[in-house]
């Protein structure tokens, strides 16, 4: 247990770096290599390093952490010299193999003062740092301004304002708490945002079916639409826009199995099975599809990320909040008033809509009296209707061609799915 909570310090510490070397590597983000003082990799490197002495001081002692300051405060001092005293025509010095030379040192420490698990895993956290330079550097480069402030804005309210919202029930039946209702939305827009970074990081160039998995991850509506208008555009065949279409939906389904298990871990044997073949049938059918299919030659570049927006702009973020907090009040209001009839009530309401907030909500709920099997079914309900939303969006906008790829698997799927109920 004492290595799992420093593991969690240690990745809390290199989440620091990270964040801050984002911010100070997007200022010199057109620089060429080897011309940045320290980017992304070096502030990673420095918050971990600072960690491991964090977590060795625990066990040598104070000494120790002030001599590791001083040292590294000298390497930084010596950097800033050589980099002042270089010519003008050489490049600045890095210090990033510096940071990683005494990041080194002390995982050797580390696996020689009882901690050799944390060494280990931190030693292959670094050495994929250290690789994933141009990948980093690429990424820095292609976010933009307005990405970034509303990232460290949304990042700002919720490490400094979660904290101090009240944790208790408020309103009807109790049901609204802002502290769990901001925490939800802090998780669904993470979970949104990784999908959101992994496009951008994967750059403008990437297929229909990569574009339309991590388009699941942000929002499976807006990907379905915008594979549908290439339909209409004529732009791809509709065999592989009716893969992508089929790929981003399943993974709504996994997003929903995760939302529900953090929400509430319990839930997860009921809900599973049934979500997993709806994907995993979701999964074959656009494979299948994409097999069997080619995008025409004159066929455009495909850029999700131009069309989603991202998960951590305040308003969206807000938005999604006041939706939720909604769903929580009225989840519970529709099941005190007309028992689990009004709340699969609710379920196809606001699965004509979202997924999210209702899984939230429902998840919430089974911690407390509603039985897991009311649970399972109010969110099998919400994502039955949303898949089913997404159907019609795909025939009304797509085409007919488009609509009957796409509605076959969904029709399996949904057979499959109700059979694994039934067994």
């Amino acid at each position: 247990m004492e290595n799992i909570v420093a593991l969690q310090h240690l990745g809390l510490a290199l989440a620091i770096g990270l964040l801050i070397g984002t911010e100070r590597g997007w200022h010199t983000r057109n620089a060429h290599h080897g011309q940045r003082v320290a980017g992304v990799r070096t502030f990673g490197l420095t918050a971990l390093t600072g960690g491991l002495v964090g977590v060795l001081g625990s066990t040598l002692g104070p000494l120790f952490m002030g001599l590791a300051l001083i040292s590294f405060a000298a390497l930084v001092i010596v950097s800033y010299w050589l980099e002042n005293a270089a010519p003008a025509q050489e490049p600045d010095r890095g210090i990033t193999t510096e940071v990683a030379l005494i990041t080194t040192f002390i995982l050797g420490l580390s696996a020689t003062a009882g901690q050799a698990l944390i060494a280990a895993i931190s030693a292959v956290v670094i050495t994929t740092l250290l690789g994933l330079k141009p990948i980093l550097h690429a990424w820095v480069r292609r976010l933009s301004a307005e990405e970034l402030n509303a990232s460290i804005k949304f990042l700002l309210i919720s490490v400094v304002l979660l904290p101090l919202l009240p944790n208790q029930g408020y309103g009807p039946w109790q049901a609204f708490n802002p502290y769990l209702a901001w925490w939800m939305v802090v998780l669904v827009s993470g979970l949104s945002f990784s999908g959101y970074i992994a496009i951008k990081w994967a750059g403008e160039r990437q297929g229909i079916m990569l574009a339309s998995l991590l388009g699941g991850l942000v929002s499976s509506t807006a990907t379905t639409i915008t594979l549908a208008q290439h339909a209409r555009a004529l732009r791809f065949t509709p065999a592989l826009l009716a893969a992508g279409i089929l790929a981003t939906s399943s993974i709504m389904f996994i997003r929903v199995a995760i939302e529900a298990g953090v929400i509430n871990a319990d839930l997860l044997p009921k809900l599973l099975p049934p979500l997993l073949v709806m994907s995993l049938v979701h999964l074959g059918g656009a494979f299948w599809l994409w097999r069997h299919s080619q995008a025409m030659p004159d066929s455009p570049v495909v850029n999700e990320a131009s069309t989603l927006s991202n998960p951590f702009e305040l308003g969206s973020a807000l938005k999604f909040g006041l939706i939720l907090s909604a769903i929580l009040v009225l989840s519970i209001g529709a099941r005190e008033l007309f028992g689990d009839t009004g709340l699969y009530a609710l379920a196809f309401i606001s699965g004509l809509a979202d997924v999210d907030a209702l899984t939230l909500s429902t998840a919430r709920m089974s911690l407390g009296d509603l039985a897991a099997d009311t649970a399972r079914n109010t969110i099998l309900i919400a994502a039955a209707t949303n898949t089913g939303v997404k159907l019609v969006l795909t025939y009304v906008i797509g085409g007919r061609a488009l609509g009957l790829r796409v509605g076959a698997v969904v029709l399996a799927a949904i057979a499959f799915a109700s059979l694994s109920l039934a067994l």
